[in-house]
């Protein structure tokens, strides 16, 4: 039975989605907060369900010796070392669509109440004041709103301030002028933002590319009077260089929902009368808990029971209505990578898959992940599985690439698996046979075998004699052949067998074999 362990506070309905599915559950949501006892408590878990609370670091990912799958109920990330997980191959999921939404509302509540000094107006009044004076705020319509990122929650801010009548100016390296035209926002550089915008609000990830991207060089560059919004991740604002400039007033206010270092229970921006600030409440919402609560059960639910990937920052996406119909071609690309690398002379320089048929107009990542697990599996010391193959085949200089064609000739679908390596090149190609993987083709040469956890292969030349001698030294040394299977590129020329045996050849047994004089080589393969 697969075992979830959920270490930080999550709706108990994430609890019930596991448990239906037939998956145990260790239901602790303050156990994040005390790094001893997670560490001891994660051996036996196949999964975690996490918030913010739980730091899952080299050191824990290294405790979770039974991992598969670390599930983060809400977009961020930046509480798990992500490198280390791939490495131990460990998929990293999260929810980036279920408080999208509630994030994307509250930064339009805080530019609201930045604008209107709402909080400031609402603490006076309950102090039996009547400042009406005081409080003179700024109308939003008409203004520009600058968005500093603008995937999920920045179109949803986008959308939202168009209904309020803002024009509206997007930074962000992966927005097309397509998809910006779409969106109706106009694109445009960090700097033309900084100079046009009357507020911004920053709606992208902490990274080493974004930290302080609204440093004090860049915050010198803003309109005088400009209002900043962070609702994202602390750390995107450089939090003295903004204190330097609500002192100097060049900026009018900021709203502020996250910080550097949280929690934040002291900090010099607090008590200003220009800075709203809110305990990290962008995806505090009722609906917003229950949805990516339930959202990352299924997702970790669905990853240890069908194999189907969702929302996974460290390999390729596999829907569930995919994962039925991929996995026999997983399954297909996994044993030629297995026979290829196996077969393959010298250090593997490039992998090159290619899908013909059938197999080409599906999602070919998982395939080629399949199969660079099996080629890198017998060279490598650390575990290598479809998480992580890809990152170490990129380490190695490995270069991998992918061709499809729509038809394959002689056969439905096929999967072919080509090795470049320092000392020539190999390939293999494969298809399904009633749903089971089978060879059909080495280099040149036809030669149709099913797999089997013992094979045998010989390169022989074609000669009388061969399948005689071949057969007489294996039953002296009471070796049985379960399958035999033999292909050769022309008549009296080089050929390939693949023989199904009941047990591994001893050494032994492989030099008798290599001895024989219509043999060039035999060795054994393990699938």
């Amino acid at each position: 039975m697969k075992r979830v362990l959920i270490s930080d506070k999550l709706s108990e309905d994430a609890v019930e989605v596991l448990k239906t599915r037939g998956i145990e559950v260790t239901f602790e949501p303050g156990l994040g907060k005390d790094p001893e006892k997670l560490k001891a408590a994660l051996p036996g878990h196949h999964g975690i369900a996490i918030r913010s609370a739980t730091k899952m670091t080299a050191e824990m990912i290294e405790a979770g010796t039974d991992l598969k799958v670390i599930g983060r109920a809400g977009i961020g990330v930046d509480n798990v070392d992500i490198d280390a997980a791939t490495a131990t191959g460990i998929a990293v999921m999260n929810t980036p669509f279920g408080n999208a939404t509630t994030t994307a509302e509250h930064a339009i509540a805080m530019m609201l109440s930045l604008a209107r000094q709402i909080p400031q107006a609402n603490e006076s009044t309950h102090q039996g004041k009547w400042e009406k004076s005081r409080f003179m705020g700024r109308e939003i319509t008409g203004k520009t709103l600058g968005l500093i990122g603008c995937g999920n929650i920045g179109s949803i801010v986008a959308d939202r301030a168009q209904g309020l009548h803002m024009k509206v100016v997007a930074f962000d390296p992966f927005l097309t002028e397509a998809r910006a035209i779409d969106l109706g926002v106009e694109r445009v550089e960090l700097d033309d933002l900084l100079k046009r915008a009357d507020f911004i609000t920053l709606h992208t990830p902490l990274t080493d590319q974004t930290r302080n991207i609204l440093s004090k060089q860049a915050l010198a560059k803003t309109k005088k009077g400009v209002r900043i919004i962070n609702c994202a991740r602390g750390g995107l604002v450089d939090e003295e260089a903004l204190y330097d400039g609500l002192e100097s007033g060049h900026i009018a206010g900021a709203a502020l929902d996250v910080f550097e270092k949280e929690p934040a229970t002291e900090h010099k921006l607090f008590g200003r009368d220009d800075v709203i600030c809110t305990p990290h409440l962008g995806a505090a919402t009722t609906e917003a808990q229950e949805n990516v609560a339930i959202q990352i059960a299924e997702q970790i639910a669905d990853y240890l029971l069908t194999g189907a990937v969702t929302n996974a920052l460290n390999m390729p996406s596999v829907s569930a209505e995919e994962a039925p119909k991929l996995r026999p071609y997983i399954d297909l690309a996994g044993r030629l990578g297995g026979l290829a690398g196996q077969l393959a002379p010298g250090a593997v320089t490039g992998v090159e898959m290619a899908f013909a048929g059938t197999a080409a107009s599906l999602n070919p990542a998982p395939m080629t992940a399949a199969a660079l697990t099996a080629v890198l599996r017998p060279a490598m010391r650390e575990a290598v599985n479809s998480v992580n193959a890809g990152q170490l085949a990129k380490q190695r200089g490995i270069q991998v690439s992918e061709t499809r064609t729509e038809t394959s000739p002689n056969f439905g679908s096929t999967v072919s698996v080509k090795l470049t390596t320092d000392k020539g090149e190999l390939s293999v190609t494969g298809a399904l046979f009633g749903g089971e993987p089978r060879a059909v083709r080495i280099g040149n040469v036809r030669l149709e075998s099913n797999f089997a956890p013992h094979m045998l292969y010989v390169q022989n030349k074609d000669k009388p004699g061969f399948i005689g001698n071949l057969g007489k030294l294996l039953s002296s040394k009471d070796i049985n052949i379960a399958t035999f299977n033999l292909g050769r590129a022309a008549p009296g020329g080089t050929a390939y067998a693949l023989l199904a045996v009941d047990q591994p050849l001893d050494d032994d047994t492989l030099k008798a074999l290599s001895d024989l004089p219509q043999i060039d080589e035999a060795r054994m393969l393990s699938f």
